[in-house]
């Protein structure tokens, strides 16, 4: 699935990281300022260019205007493609649970809804009053993916759909993953490159499996716009 946060160029060079049609729920985690907005408009760019339906991005608004994602070289900003890209501003975890608890009403399935800064949005000051404690917090967190969960499952009696969310991460792994892999099918994690700044390696890190897990994704944000370099060694797992 890794080859889907990358904009296809046709060349032999070939990312051996896919993400599964069959994986429901993903989780892309990474570092801070490492590219992962990036990487998840460009896999929802990829998915409306190949599928017929929407994409729904969620993300707080005020972040994203203060950190801007960055797109493939040689793709068009006005390309008709973003078209089928709709954006959800929320604020904290009451609008992602109002927009999953209302998922079935929807006449016609998203293809694929991204959220943006998962965790974050439930570690915001309203959300923090609310929960009073990060165990309080945490267990909201596991409820809104069951949720998630739910409506996922439902839409997917319609057609294939898919969930992807994001995590920002400061250790080797999420730092809330005993959650995670109660509700998550695949987590991709994120690392610094060693040779330069503003280089990164994607890998696929649960669950281990030989067949899919067969290396990783190096890519740069250095010159301001997303670029595949090529395979990495793969890390070790979660």
């Amino acid at each position: 699935m890794a080859d889907r946060f990358f904009l296809k160029q046709g060349t032999n060079y070939c990312c051996k990281l896919p993400v599964r049609e069959e994986d429901p729920i993903v989780l892309l985690s990474g570092p801070p300022s490492s590219g992962k907005t990036s990487l998840l408009f460009q896999f929802a760019f990829n998915s409306a260019a190949e599928g017929n339906g929407a994409v729904v991005i969620l993300c707080n608004k005020r972040r994203l205007e203060r950190n801007p994602p960055f797109l493939s070289q040689g793709v068009d900003p006005s390309s008709e493609v973003f078209r089928r890209i709709r954006m959800k501003y929320v604020d904290d975890d009451e609008g992602i649970k109002n927009y999953f608890a209302a998922f079935h009403l929807h006449d016609e399935m998203p293809q694929l809804v991204i959220v943006d800064d998962f965790v974050q949005l439930h570690d915001d000051k309203k959300c923090q009053e609310r929960h009073n404690n990060p165990r309080r917090r945490d267990m909201s967190m596991a409820r809104v993916l069951a949720l998630c969960r739910d409506a996922i499952d439902h839409a997917n009696k319609r057609g294939p759909c898919q969930i992807l969310l994001s995590d920002t991460h400061k250790g080797d792994s999420p730092r809330l993953l005993y959650i995670f892999k109660r509700w998550v099918s695949s987590i991709y994690t994120i690392i610094k490159g060693a040779e330069e700044f503003g280089s990164y390696i994607l890998s696929r890190q649960y669950p281990e499996d030989d067949d899919v897990n067969m290396g990783s994704a190096k890519y740069s944000i250095a010159l301001q716009y997303l670029a595949l370099e090529g395979k990495a060694k793969a890390s070790g797992s979660v």
